[in-house]
């Protein structure tokens, strides 16, 4: 009975992945480092496809201006916290995932067991720091890490696969720009979106269908759709993946 349930959930996409496929998501284990309007959707998105577990990291409340986009929080949970509302949700999605939720931000401190127990990682961070935090416990833990990302109406998305692709370093030795006195501007669809590719991005890696974004960088204008593959490469001498030392120039325009 268990089998014909699992089976008519998945149905659909048993027609594209297969028994093989949906037996490997159901053994596989992915965390999601921020479970806003991008991490929030690709959670759902997995929970869906039968994902085994689910590690979650998001510390703090939910507040009323997320709710244009963080479609797996609830308005009459306002002020509360988010992870006991995602968690609730995620299992009202599908009941047959393990869920584990951890509302603290992303260190290398405390953070290193969940990358650790991870298959894969989403990095759906916004701040620099935590995404640094972050890139470096999955080079130190061997796991891939898909990082997606968004600003104002465009969206990117890359797969760093750990001694063989760029890291987050490599593309980004000087950091980025403090989110905080932009005011994060974004609307709801265009994280979704990108919280959407991240999550097929995830079922591919796992289920060994189609082709990552793992040598180049994706990135969207969704005013017009257009879109680029920006070429990346592995700076050796990157202080996180490589030896150390000066940076090299690691990306280049296709």
């Amino acid at each position: 009975m268990v089998q014909l349930l699992e089976d008519s959930r998945y149905g659909r996409q048993l027609k594209l992945l297969g028994m093989e496929g949906q037996n490997k998501l159901k053994q596989a284990t992915v965390m999601v480092a921020g479970i806003g309007g991008l991490g929030g959707t690709a959670a759902m998105y997995l929970a869906a496809a039968g994902v085994g577990k689910l590690i979650l990291a998001h510390e703090g409340v939910i507040h009323l201006p997320d709710m244009n986009r963080q479609v797996l929080m609830d308005s009459g949970r306002i002020g509360e916290e988010r992870m006991e509302t995602a968690l609730l949700h995620l299992h009202r999605i599908n009941p047959e995932i393990e869920l584990e939720g951890h509302a603290h931000r992303i260190t290398e401190e405390s953070s290193g067991p969940w990358v650790e127990a991870a298959d894969i990682v989403i990095d759906a961070r916004y701040d620099f720091p935590e995404r640094y935090s972050l890139n470096r416990l999955c080079v130190r833990y061997d796991r891939p890490m898909i990082e997606a990302a968004m600003y104002g109406y465009e969206v990117s998305l890359m797969t760093i696969v750990p001694g063989k692709t760029a890291c987050l370093e490599c593309l980004y030795p000087e950091g980025g720009q403090p989110w905080e006195p932009l005011g994060f501007p974004v609307l709801g669809a265009t994280s979704g979106l990108i919280g959407c590719m991240a999550a097929l991005e995830a079922v591919k890696w796992i289920t060994d269908a189609g082709n990552l974004f793992s040598d180049r960088m994706y990135r969207m204008n969704v005013l017009d759709m257009s879109s680029c593959n920006i070429a990346v490469r592995r700076n050796p001498r990157c202080p996180c993946c490589g030896t150390g030392g000066d940076t090299d120039e690691s990306v280049a325009h296709l």
